[in-house]
């Protein structure tokens, strides 16, 4: 069992034409198609709870967080945002959607602006699978088409991705990083672009593939925890003063 919290500030559905796209909100929507798999546990979490939902018991619980957010980046707490970055850095995965770039946790671990240019023009977006073979294109085919998105383009100001997955075409003739893999510590981050609150992007089937696709490719690995800072000598290491008298050792100690 994988446990997946997802994160929405669930800001843009307080807006009526909104809701008729999402009426369970953004985060709804994702838990609802993701929870089809029943190999995954599905929690969902906006900004208006307590902590934002996001407490360091719910984190703790949480193997993969997904993030999606837009209007209320800077009304994310900086203490929420330092407890999920520590989380990744332990080894719990973060899969950041759409305009989640510029949230406070992918901008810290990410240690750029993460900027771009953007318009909303109702334009076509093709998504390229650049890399076959890697597990977040598992079942997919060699492109996928979205009739009508919101336009991101470079320079997208993040930096170079451990892998990119995914590539971008728009009918306006931009193109765009838009599947980014990134390590960080022990956690794994991965950056999707689509997800415009205004079009229904994440009840597509091939969507909720690559969003599936990801968290069991950002779960834990579950691997020996690194020792950091001071440690003992797994062997026994000869001291340095062995066989000299204490005045030898106290002289030393004087240039310290």
């Amino acid at each position: 069992m994988i446990n997946v919290t997802v994160w929405n500030e669930n800001v843009h559905e307080k807006d009526e034409r909104i809701a008729k796209v999402y009426p369970e909100g953004i985060h709804g929507a994702i838990a609802k198609m993701l929870g089809r798999n029943e190999e995954l546990k599905i929690r969902t979490a906006t900004l208006e709870m307590e902590e934002h939902g996001l407490t360091q018991e719910v984190l703790d619980d949480t193997d993969v967080l997904i993030w999606w957010g837009h209007m209320a980046h800077a009304k994310v707490s900086d203490e929420v945002a330092d407890r999920v970055c520590k989380r990744v850095l332990d080894g719990m995965g973060l899969i950041v959607l759409h305009s989640g770039h510029l949230s406070k946790p992918f901008v810290k671990l990410m240690g750029t602006c993460c900027r771009s240019k953007w318009r909303e023009n109702d334009e076509t977006e093709r998504i390229w699978v650049i890399e076959p073979a890697h597990p977040i294109a598992a079942n997919l085919p060699e492109y996928i088409e979205l009739e009508q998105e919101e336009t991101y383009g470079e320079r997208f100001e993040i930096p170079t991705p451990d892998e990119l997955v995914f590539i971008s075409w728009f009918s306006g003739g931009e193109v765009f990083r838009s599947g980014c893999c990134y390590k960080r510590g022990l956690g794994k981050i991965f950056y999707f672009r689509p997800g415009h609150e205004e079009y229904p992007t994440f009840y597509r089937e091939d969507i909720t593939q690559i969003l599936e696709n990801a968290v069991y490719w950002a779960k834990p690995s579950n691997g020996p925890k690194p020792t950091l800072g001071h440690y003992e000598a797994i062997e026994k290491v000869k001291d340095k003063f062995e066989g000299q008298d204490d005045s030898v050792r106290k002289h030393e100690n004087l240039y310290k």
